[in-house]
């Protein structure tokens, strides 16, 4: 933010999945859930699947990654949303390309990223800690599924593993297992292909819907799919918009995709707060926004681990 009152931010994708990222080195300027709602619709804002502020870390942390979704609720980790948070802040200067600390609510997250060769490329291979496996789901509740398991990326994710994910199936079957879980899941449809040894993915992400791209999905999905037998420990994972790297290793799992810059965004506080004052409810459905969420006043509320 600028002294006249301007928010500067800029436009990064991983594989489709789309943010606006503001540099904050002094966590002067915290965003609310109704600001960042307003800033991601993609009919009267910016657009974007989420919102990345990018504060200075604190100790080994050379970064601190402040993520909301769309929704403006807050989220714990994403793999595409923090390797265009480090692009954004090698470009900005507040750190050097190369291997990057960042302390993000689901913990400490090594990126290392390098500049691409075309303008505005740039690509990062994370650290995404370990995946932890959960309960499986129940024959009764899967539906058209062959089986389907909790796992726990630093933020929940339901893996549904099947037919070609439909539609109408990711449309519907999304936000109900969205629900399925206290303070809500990121549902992902896989099935086999198109290569050998590789996956596909559509994702329903909790706070935002379907997108194009899902990093801590990727992930997901290839841990479950080979603790069931159905892929290696090195899986190329095919989204819809564009393909993720996923490494299963002994202490963790590693995450290798492409980072885009589009551009550079200004947004005037008071065009903003008017659009927040002046917007009417979409569905009524207000559980994003805290008490007291206002304006300029960061909101308390933290997705639940599940």
């Amino acid at each position: 933010m600028d002294a006249r009152g301007t928010l500067r931010l800029t436009k990064h994708h991983g594989a489709g999945n789309d943010f606006l990222v503001m540099l904050d080195p002094d966590d002067r300027r915290p965003l609310s859930a109704l600001e960042v709602r307003a800033l991601c619709d993609r009919h009267r804002g910016v657009g974007a699947d989420g919102v990345l502020r990018a504060t200075s870390g604190h100790g080994p942390a050379a970064l601190a990654m402040d993520l909301r979704n769309a929704d403006g609720g807050v989220a714990e980790m994403s793999g595409n949303g923090i390797r265009c948070l480090v692009q954004a802040a090698v470009d900005g200067g507040m750190v050097r390309a190369g291997s990057v600390l960042v302390q993000t609510l689901g913990g400490l997250r090594s990126v290392e990223y390098r500049a691409g060769p075309g303008a505005g490329q740039g690509y990062g291979r994370v650290d995404m800690g370990r995946a932890v496996l959960g309960s499986d789901i129940g024959a009764d509740e899967l539906g058209d599924a062959h089986w389907g398991q909790h796992v726990d990326m630093g933020n929940p994710h339901v893996v549904l593993f099947g037919p070609r994910g439909a539609d109408d199936a990711v449309r519907s079957v999304g936000p109900h297992w969205e629900r399925s879980v206290v303070g809500g899941a990121n549902v992902e449809f896989v099935w086999p292909g198109p290569g050998a040894g590789e996956l596909s993915v559509r994702v329903w992400e909790r706070g935002v819907g379907e997108t194009l791209a899902c990093g801590t999905g990727a992930c997901a999905v290839v841990a479950a799919a080979h603790v069931h037998g159905e892929a290696g420990t090195r899986v190329r994972v095919h989204n819809p918009g564009g393909p993720l790297d996923v490494e299963l290793g002994e202490a963790g799992v590693f995450l290798a995709g492409p980072t885009q810059k589009v551009g550079d965004v200004t947004v005037d506080e008071a065009v903003l707060a008017d659009m927040i004052h002046t917007a009417e409810p979409d569905d009524g459905d207000a559980s994003a926004v805290g008490p007291g969420d206002t304006p300029g006043v960061v909101a308390t509320e933290v997705a639940i681990r599940q």
